[in-house]
C-alpha cells in the first residue's frame, strides 16, 4: 500500500471522524444532564443538513446566513422538544425516556420525508477551488472546512465549561445533579441548553458535511447510531472519549475499505466498538455511570 493511499484513507477517516465526534458531544451533553441517550440526535444532524440545502439553493441565502441560522433554528427545535416532551415526564424510567427520543426520531424522519421527499439535497462547497494535495492525498477543501471548523466546536464546548459561569454550573449538574440543584442551579435551564447546544452542534455537523455526501431524510439512523459508538467507544459522559472515539470510527472505516467491500464499511466499525465494550464496557476512557436520582429534574 502506497503513502498515498495510507494518507488518502487518513485524510477521509480523520473527516467523517470529526462529523462522529460533534454527533457524540451531542449524545454526551444531553446524557450528562438527564442521563438518557437521545437517538432523535442524528435527526438534528439530517435537519442541518437539508433545511442548509433548502435555505441556500432554493430561498438563495448567504452560506454564512443559511449556516447560523439552520444552528440557531434546530438547537431551537431540540430546546422545544425539552420543553414539550422530555420535561413533562421528567419522573418517568430512563427507557421511557429514551423510547420517547426513539418516536421523535420517527416523527422527525417522517416530517422530513413528506417535507421534501426521498431525494437527496445538495448545495456547493464553502469555498470553490481545486482540491489541495498532501503526501499525494487528496483534500477537498469542504473536508478542510469540516475539520477545522470541527476542532474549533469541539475547543469552544471545552472553554465554555471551563470558563463560563453558565458552562461550570452544567459541569457541576453533569457530576452531581441533585448537589447543583441544593446549591441553588436551576437543573432544568440546563437541561433545556442542554438540548439546544446538543441540537445546535448536530445541525452544524450536518451542514458541514452536506456538501460531500448529499443530505436525505433518512440519514439521521446511521449517523446517530455512529455518534452514539464514539461517545460508548471513549466513554459516555466524557467529551475527551466522544472526541477520541469519533475519530477512531471514522479511521475504522476509512481503512476497512481497503480490505473489506465497501457494504461492509458500516458493520466494521460497530464490531470494532462490540469487542472494546466487551473488553471494557466503561469504554477506553471509562465513561461516568447513570445516576438514579432524577427525581431532582422533576422539581
Amino acid at each position: 500500500m502506497s503513502i498515498a493511499t495510507i494518507m488518502q484513507f487518513i485524510v477521509s477517516g480523520v473527516t467523517i471522524g470529526s462529523v462522529y465526534a460533534l454527533v457524540g458531544l451531542g449524545f454526551n451533553l444531553i446524557f450528562n444532564a438527564t442521563d438518557i441517550i437521545n437517538f432523535a440526535q442524528g435527526e438534528f444532524v439530517m435537519l442541518g443538513g437539508v433545511l442548509a440545502a433548502i435555505a441556500i439553493t432554493q430561498w438563495h441565502w448567504p452560506t454564512a446566513v443559511a449556516l447560523i441560522a439552520v444552528a440557531l433554528a434546530v438547537g431551537g427545535l431540540g430546546a422545544l422538544i425539552d420543553f414539550a416532551t422530555i420535561s413533562r415526564v421528567r419522573h418517568a424510567s430512563v427507557m421511557t425516556l429514551v423510547m420517547i427520543t426513539l418516536g421523535i426520531s420517527v416523527f422527525l424522519k417522517t416530517g422530513a420525508l413528506l417535507a421534501v421527499g426521498p431525494n437527496p439535497l445538495y448545495f456547493p462547497p464553502f469555498t470553490q477551488g481545486l482540491p489541495l494535495r498532501f503526501f499525494g492525498a487528496v483534500i477537498q477543501l469542504q473536508a478542510l472546512y469540516v475539520v477545522v471548523i470541527g476542532i474549533v466546536l469541539m475547543c469552544l464546548l471545552q472553554l465554555f465549561y471551563a470558563r463560563s459561569s453558565l458552562g461550570r454550573e452544567m459541569l457541576a449538574c453533569a457530576i452531581d445533579r441533585e448537589g447543583a440543584y441544593l446549591m441553588g442551579i436551576d437543573v432544568r435551564l440546563m437541561v433545556r441548553i442542554s438540548f439546544f447546544l446538543s441540537a445546535l452542534l448536530g445541525a452544524i455537523a450536518g451542514a458541514m458535511i452536506t456538501p460531500l455526501t448529499n443530505a436525505t431524510y433518512d440519514e439521521g439512523f446511521t449517523l446517530a447510531l455512529k455518534g452514539f459508538a464514539a461517545s460508548a467507544l471513549g466513554g459516555f459522559g466524557l467529551s475527551s472519549g466522544a472526541i477520541v472515539g469519533g475519530l477512531m470510527l471514522g479511521l475504522i472505516e476509512s481503512i476497512s475499505v481497503a480490505f473489506l467491500p465497501s457494504g461492509w464499511k458500516d458493520s466494521v466499525a460497530l464490531i470494532v466498538l462490540i469487542v472494546v465494550l466487551m473488553a471494557k464496557p466503561s469504554g477506553l476512557f471509562g465513561g461516568r455511570q447513570e445516576r438514579r436520582h432524577t427525581e431532582v429534574l422533576a422539581r
